[in-house]
């Protein structure tokens, strides 16, 4: 089925940039929100992403005029009821997704497919709210939206392959690389990214070194920014709240750390509350930084501390562990998953993703290194039983030619 026209649901941050992304592809949509200040916010927001491209020289203004006539503005979802797509861009709140899938469900075409940009909730529960969970789908975004080239694909367990079909069709339409996901808390990126972060706040706690020594670090070795710098644009309440949905799913490797914990509990929510791990706006930046260390202080001395060495290691093996227990379980194949990583993360092209940085180290070397974590920083290390299984094989990566790929 070809996409002719799109309502996105959500005049938000996500919602408006869907919406731009749709509209510059040259297809008609229609911002449908409940408040009309709302939806007129979503529409003037996608007119500043494009004034921005104007601004850089990258567009003319009668481009950007011809381009915000595709985008309108709705107060009634009534307004939808000839679209071929919605993309619902709502709050992450799962009963809140349901009620508008059901009334999506009453007022679009019966030929129409709802898809949902929520990052972990479950696909096949928003489908199971309707009369077409066969056209219910995944399709999950990466802010900013204009910028990041991945989308997720995500299948609930009743969508019909014709509705993936028409969904990857319709990804690459918009200059976007689509990756088929299987159903799981977190997808495919967040669940990968989360353990990486989550290791850098642990290694913070124990390692004594700063955190701007950390961030540097990981940009040295090729990542766009660093896991603190991350956390704080991410938001640290909503890194911690994937956290515990992971944590939920997956057990206790997935267990949050106590300090990121700490500084949501203390307010320092990141760049959004002026404070995070960095402080932003104006005020005293070195008080700011002075309480932050006097948090961690405390924070170190309640909780036993016990001083480690840095390395860079313990977040990249968590990220490595994790996308080798997703092969396992086939979210994703080992080249659609380092693609995932790179595309929605920045994660160093020359690396090559999570399963390529393996096979470059040496399979029994991170199955050694793994090992050894899990000795003295506990479950959240357990080796991944493929990794083990492809040693005893011989498959050790690039020195062996044969590993999660072959040489």
């Amino acid at each position: 089925m070809y996409i002719y026209k799109v309502g996105v649901v959500g005049a938000g941050t996500m919602g408006a940039q869907i919406a731009e992304v749709v509209s510059y592809a040259g297809l008609p949509v229609v911002v449908a929100d409940r408040q009309d200040d709302l939806a007129r916010q979503g529409v003037a927001a996608v007119r500043r992403i494009y004034q921005a491209r104007v601004d850089k020289g990258k567009m003319t203004p009668e481009q950007l005029e011809e381009k915000m006539l595709l985008v309108g503005a709705s107060t009634n979802l009534e307004d939808l009821k000839d679209v071929d797509l919605v993309i619902e861009a709502v709050p992450e709140d799962l009963t809140l997704k349901q009620q508008v899938f059901q009334e999506l469900d009453r007022l679009c075409p019966r030929s129409a497919i709802l898809a949902s940009n929520t990052s972990a909730l479950s696909i096949s529960a928003l489908g199971a709210r309707t009369g077409r969970p066969g056209q219910v789908i995944g399709l999950h975004f990466f802010n900013p939206a204009y910028a990041m080239p991945l989308v997720e694909v995500i299948p609930g367990l009743a969508t019909d392959p014709h509705t993936v079909d028409d969904v990857v069709g319709f990804a690459e339409s918009l200059r976007k690389t689509p990756v088929i996901v299987k159903e799981c808390a977190g997808f495919l990126v967040n669940r990968l990214l989360s353990p990486y972060l989550n290791e850098a706040v642990w290694c913070l706690q124990d390692s004594g070194l700063s955190i701007k020594d950390i961030d540097q670090d990981m940009v040295s070795f090729g990542m766009p920014v660093g896991p603190f710098a991350l956390l704080d644009s991410v938001g640290l309440d909503i890194a911690l709240e994937v956290a515990r949905i992971l944590h939920r799913s997956y057990g206790p490797r997935m267990a949050p750390a106590p300090l990121l914990e700490a500084l949501v509990k203390a307010g320092r929510t990141g760049v959004k509350a002026g404070h995070g791990f960095y402080e932003y706006g104006s005020g005293d930046e070195q008080a700011g930084t002075q309480r932050l260390e006097d948090l961690v202080q405390q924070f170190r001395q309640l909780s036993g501390w016990h001083r480690r060495d840095w390395t860079r290691a313990r977040p990249l093996l968590a990220m490595v562990n994790e996308a080798v227990i997703a092969l396992q379980e086939g979210v994703a194949s080992a080249r659609d998953i380092d693609l995932a990583v790179v595309a929605g993360t920045g994660f160093p092209n020359d690396k090559g993703g999570p399963l390529h940085l393996a096979d470059q180290l040496g399979i029994d070397q991170v199955l050694r290194q793994l090992d050894e974590f899990m000795q003295s920083l506990g479950i959240r290390f357990w080796p991944a039983p493929m990794l083990r299984r492809m040693v005893d094989a011989g498959f050790t990566g690039q020195p062996a030619g044969r590993g999660f790929f072959q040489y």
